[in-house]
């Protein structure tokens, strides 16, 4: 596996060893070892999974304390444009954000560390995993409106499909 760091700090995208051939392909896509030994030496206690038709943008989602998740995400199917912005106040890169093209054919992932907001746009149907450092609590839940002006997320679609409880969430300057 190739573990690179991004400009901000703690998270990463991680592209696996894909051994193919013929017959179809084989790949790791997690190893609790080459995590911990490139800064990733969390346990995930959830897996979660969504399908989505090209178009739908889901998030941007997080958990607040003492509920914040860690997420490692990843596309089974198609390709999504994945963001996360980071959250954590005492970061010098808080309320920037790094956007990254998960792709089935590479089976890239990348680790989202607790304190950042996450949100992706399925470019095709997608079917979209992720594991998690934290159970999911819903009294912890929180979320950043996807077109928020300050943060001016070039998502490349003016109408996205989005839930109606997503359009509902406020810009982060908001909740800071």
């Amino acid at each position: 596996m190739e573990f690179r760091q991004t400009s901000i700090e703690g998270l990463i995208e991680i592209y696996p060893r894909i051994f193919g051939d013929d017959r179809g392909y084989f790949l790791e896509s997690y190893h609790k070892k080459a995590f911990s030994d490139n800064g990733i030496p969390f346990d995930f206690v959830q897996d979660n999974q969504s399908l989505s038709s090209a178009g739908v943008l889901r998030g941007l989602h997080f958990q607040k304390d003492p509920h914040a998740q860690g997420k490692l995400v990843r596309v089974i199917i198609g390709k999504a444009l994945d963001v996360a912005v980071d959250l954590r106040p005492e970061s010098p890169t808080f309320g920037q954000y790094q956007k990254f093209l998960l792709d089935a054919e590479l089976q890239n992932m990348v680790y989202i560390p607790a304190g950042f907001a996450h949100g992706f746009l399925a470019l095709e149907k997608c079917l979209f995993t992720y594991k998690c450092t934290q159970f999911y609590n819903k009294a912890s839940e929180g979320g950043i409106i996807w077109n928020d002006p300050d943060l001016a997320i070039d998502w490349g679609i003016e109408h996205p499909n989005i839930s109606p409880k997503d359009l509902e969430l406020p810009k982060l300057k908001e909740l800071f």
